[in-house]
Order: C-alpha cells, then sequence, then structure tokens
C-alpha cells in the first residue's frame, strides 16, 4: 500500500520532536515537585528516582490496520533501541546507553519501521522511522527511543508498510533535536520471508 504525503502537513517533525522533548522535561519537573511535595523518598534526598522520561517506544493501537513489528534476525531490535535511559538536566533531555547500543554506534545495521516523511513529496531520501504506525499525521507516536532518523543515498518511496534500511547507525546523545539516533548512507533492505 502506497500514499502521497501531502506537502503542507508538518512541514518539519523534527520541530515536533523537539517539542514532545520538552513537554517531557515539563512532566520530569512536575514529579519532582510533587515528589518533593508528598515527602516521599525521591522528595526526602532517597535514592528514589523520579518516574522515567520518554513514551518508550511507542503505543501500537490495537485498532490499527497495521500489524505490530515482529523481531527479525539481522534486524536492529525495536527493544533494544528502547532500552535507554534517560534524566533531565534543565531544559534537555541526556540519554544514556547500555553497552550493546554504544557498541552499534558507527556500524552498518538494518532497521525497520513505519515511516515518517520529513519533505513533501511521495520520495523521501530524508525521513523517520518509527517502531509504530502514526495514528495522527501531526503527532510524534514515539519517544525518541522510538525513532530513527534515516538520511538515504537515494530517495524511498513512501508508503504505510513498514519499510527496512540498511546505512551506518549514529548513536546520538547531544543532538539539537533530541534525536537518539541516525542511520545514513542508508540504502533499501530486505528482510528474510517469515
Amino acid at each position: 500500500m502506497t500514499a502521497s504525503f501531502p506537502s503542507a502537513c508538518c512541514a518539519d517533525i523534527r520541530l515536533c520532536l523537539r517539542a514532545a522533548v520538552g513537554a517531557m522535561l515539563v512532566v520530569a519537573g512536575l514529579g519532582a515537585v510533587q515528589a518533593q511535595s508528598s515527602g516521599s523518598a525521591a522528595g526526602q534526598g532517597g535514592a528514589a528516582a523520579v518516574a522515567a522520561i520518554g513514551q518508550g517506544p511507542g503505543y501500537h493501537d490495537p485498532r490499527s490496520p497495521f500489524k505490530p513489528l515482529q523481531e527479525i534476525d539481522g534486524v536492529l531490535s525495536w527493544k533494544l533501541l528502547s532500552s535507554v535511559t534517560t534524566k533531565a538536566d534543565k531544559s534537555r533531555v541526556i540519554p544514556s546507553f547500555p553497552a550493546a547500543v554504544q557498541a552499534l554506534d558507527k556500524r552498518t545495521v538494518k532497521v525497520q519501521g513505519f515511516m515518517m516523511p520529513l519533505e513533501p513529496g511521495d520520495k523521501q531520501s530524508h525521513f523517520l522511522l518509527s517502531s509504530v504506525p502514526t495514528t495522527c499525521s501531526f503527532c510524534v507516536p514515539a519517544g525518541p527511543e522510538g525513532l530513527v532518523e534515516v538520511r538515504s543515498k537515494s530517495p524511498v518511496r513512501y508508503t504505510l508498510e513498514p519499510v527496512t534500511v540498511e546505512g551506518q547507525l549514529a548513536v546520538l546523545s547531544d543532538d539539537p533535536y533530541g534525536m537518539f539516533y541516525r542511520v545514513t548512507q542508508a540504502v533499501p533492505a530486505s528482510v528474510p520471508a517469515r
């Protein structure tokens, strides 16, 4: 199934992602204030931490016409990518990547996801892959741990079906848009039949 992407729709979703990260910081701040005012262990200087920041790998609506992505040998796991932990520091979210994720930095990987265009037109060379399908044209379906920014060698046709690309992964600890992962020099990749 393919579809055209309207050029007027959310011209730069990276700005939406930045706003979502900002909202996560506000929620984290409110959680810290509530913990302090309630006298919890976190508010009393104890070891308890404020609730995790981020939306995780996203929520797959059971009413979606698209099946959830399945783990595939040789394709980077969203479970692994979303194992990052985060903490709020003033106006930004600081990711802490487990060793297994850090080991993937600058390595060639395959990643599968649902395409979120960042350019007008039905062919994209700069887009996001999401761990879950979008349910709203104006919403980010997952936190930064459920998204991968992709820059492809040649344009990839927009589709509502899952897309698999292969390229060099960058694990990002201080991206200005709040992204955690980027794949560059990407090319469409095939996956084994199930």
